[in-house]
């Protein structure tokens, strides 16, 4: 999958500065990168998955001393975090078919 989305953002940073009529520009390596920014949010949705995984384990089993209050909350959390990286998932893949359906 990170192979896949490094070339899409690759090819929308290119179709972008080819139709401002610029030179396609290389990114600098202390510059903030939006591949970086997109896997760290990522990472963070899956931090929380994972924590709402094991607080609910830890409750069923009476492992830890989660609380049902604090297993619904991270539940939930992580549940909005995802569908919240659909939606932002989503705009991508429109932005790019938009952006491959113009004629240049």
């Amino acid at each position: 999958m990170n192979t896949s989305l490094n070339q899409m953002i690759t090819e929308l940073r290119s179709t972008a500065q080819t139709a401002a009529g610029k030179p396609a520009a290389k990114v600098e390596a202390g510059s903030a990168d939006f591949g970086d920014a997109l896997k760290s949010a990522i990472e963070q949705v899956n931090a929380a998955q994972s924590e709402a995984r094991q607080m609910s384990e830890g409750f069923i089993t009476g492992s830890t001393e989660a609380n049902l209050q604090d297993v619904m909350i991270a539940s939930q959390k992580a549940s909005l975090s995802f569908q919240q990286m659909v939606q932002v998932r989503n705009k991508l893949v429109n932005a790019y078919q938009d952006i491959m359906n113009m004629q240049v």
